[in-house]
């Protein structure tokens, strides 16, 4: 026999707390893509270009401080720690540029992957419940995948603010999920017994 016992209340209410948190952080996070979005962008690219910093240090300190590793271990953690480095202090000296770079790499990658996914429909038509709908979703990935491969900036653009607008909304309904959760508590205790 075994019986279910509700969360805490404190550990509900902490939950909701991050709830809210979170759906508030994604909704500003929206808001700024919407509101700012070349500004967020250059902030996202600061960010990778932190990070990129960061992971290079991280790399570099592997391979001088590793005593257990191989030479040339070591030297490909060095050489691969510099990698990352130089490519952050570069994005960082160039960020309106590196930004468009990772705006058009993202948006070729989005492109490749739609029409990959295109081809791929095409191919299971046999296996489609709906074969209209399947040929409807086919060509549909395939035009998207090429309009956005020859213009992926501008795509990739459309794509960032259609993600401001999910995460205005996402988050929006997070917060009303958070709030209007009643605790435990408050339903009572629920035991369910299995044999």
């Amino acid at each position: 026999m075994s019986t279910f016992t509700p969360v805490s209340g404190s550990s509900s209410t902490g939950l909701r707390v991050g709830l809210a948190v979170g759906g508030i952080l994604a909704a500003l996070a929206g808001i700024l893509i919407l509101v700012w979005p070349v500004h967020t962008a250059l902030v996202l690219t600061v960010i990778v270009a932190i990070y990129a910093i960061t992971v290079g240090l991280v790399y570099a300190g592997t391979g001088i401080w590793s005593r257990g590793k191989t030479g040339w271990a070591r030297a490909g953690y060095i050489v691969l720690g510099l990698v990352f480095v130089i490519a952050g202090v570069v994005a960082l000296l160039n960020i309106r540029a590196t930004t468009l770079v990772l705006a058009t790499v993202l948006g070729i990658l989005v492109a490749v992957m739609w029409i990959a996914d295109g081809i791929v429909a095409f191919t299971t038509l046999r296996d489609a419940p709906n074969t209209a709908w399947a040929v409807v979703y086919a060509v549909l990935s395939l035009v998207a995948g090429f309009v956005l491969l020859f213009s992926p900036a501008r795509g990739i653009t459309l794509i960032y603010l259609l993600i401001g607008i999910a995460l205005i909304v996402l988050g929006v309904a997070q917060v009303v999920r958070a709030i209007v959760r009643q605790a435990p508590s408050q339903r009572g205790t629920t035991q369910l017994s299995a044999e």
